[in-house]
């Protein structure tokens, strides 16, 4: 007569544990006792029972798990992203670990040389997180392919959007309406550690307005902490100003966009017959605030990377036995007109 395969659920009558504690126990997830995690394994032991994904994970020597670095978790562009690199890896099986900079330099130093180090990851993705090239060979020598996105990292895939095309992009949807007096509200100082950003956002609209001839005023060119409140506060100042206002605002992104739009709507500017508005990202509330802007699509993109290192890791092949050449993508955007662009008002 063939012998009965044992079950989770013959471990947890053996052992006197729910099946939930079992499989916490025998699979290292959840907070477990070690008296309990000890009946668990010996009575596994005993009836020859390995938890099927502890077998698959020793067999193939994956932990399927994939870390994920981020600068912070309460943006909205990362918060998307997030939410697409998370259901692609469910999807697919895997478990996410997060790991968030908070913009903190000894966090990120941290991080960088110890947990991403740690056996449990199979492999990184460093989201604005501008790595040197030793940091990314140091993940590829203990067999961890690293994927960023937001720009170029040495010897790792990226995917990226063009910014600097992006922000000229949107400059020059303003001038082709026919605005002359054209302002820029981009992000601070703070906000230019990894990959520029700001200063590269900035840059684009310097250049369309220097290519189309267009002097632009200093108190044009101001910056704001990437928030609603933030680009609000930023934007009275400006509007308040009266003398020399511009008719076209270009936001670096679209909740700074939203806190123009509102700051404009105090001084009885109307959206777009007096003050054009436009951003950068397609975020969902962009539909209720009209705002024209280009849509980078954040949890697109999320899926888009959490596939590219799926990819990487089913060629199994080891980065420090077999040459990876990296593969630098850039990241498909659209333009979506809607109410909040216009023809200036009228002299």
């Amino acid at each position: 007569m063939e012998k009965k395969v044992a079950g989770i659920k013959d471990v947890a009558e053996l052992s006197g544990l729910s099946i939930a504690t079992v499989s916490r126990a025998l699979g290292g997830k959840g907070s477990v006792s070690a008296k309990s995690r000890k009946r668990a394994q010996d009575a596994a032991a005993e009836l020859g029972f390995v938890l099927s994904y502890a077998a698959s994970s020793l067999a193939s020597g994956r932990n399927h798990n994939i870390g994920v670095v981020v600068p912070a978790v309460n943006r909205w562009f990362f918060s998307s992203l997030l939410d697409g690199i998370s259901s692609e890896l469910l999807e697919a099986g895997y478990d996410l670990t997060l790991y968030t900079t908070s913009q903190n330099a000894s966090h990120r130093a941290t991080i960088l040389s110890d947990f991403l180090l740690r056996k449990r990851l199979d492999a990184v993705i460093a989201v604005s997180l501008e790595l040197t090239e030793a940091e990314v060979l140091q993940l590829l020598a203990i067999h961890r392919p690293v994927l960023g996105v937001g720009g170029l990292l040495p010897g790792a895939d990226s995917i990226r959007v063009d910014d600097f095309q992006l922000a000229k992009d949107a400059t020059e949807h303003l001038i082709g309406l026919g605005h002359t007096r054209i302002a820029h509200i981009g992000g601070a100082n703070e906000y230019d550690a990894d990959f520029k950003l700001p200063r590269t956002r900035r840059n684009g609209y310097e250049v369309a307005m220097k290519g189309a001839k267009l002097p632009y005023a200093p108190e044009w060119l101001q910056t704001s902490d990437f928030t609603v409140n933030g680009a609000y506060a930023t934007a009275r100042a400006m509007l308040g100003a009266g003398r020399n206002r511009p008719t076209a605002i270009f936001a670096a992104s679209d909740e700074m966009a939203f806190g123009a739009i509102l700051a404009a709507r105090d001084f009885g500017l109307r959206v777009p017959e007096d003050l054009s508005v436009i951003g950068i990202d397609g975020h969902e509330q962009g539909a209720v605030y009209g705002l024209t802007t280009f849509d980078q699509d954040a949890r697109g993109q999320g899926s888009y990377a959490a596939r590219r290192i799926l990819d990487r890791l089913a060629q199994d092949l080891p980065a420090a036995e077999i040459p990876h050449e990296p593969v630098a993508e850039v990241f498909p955007t659209r333009l979506v007109v809607r109410s909040s662009t216009a023809v200036p008002p009228a002299e």
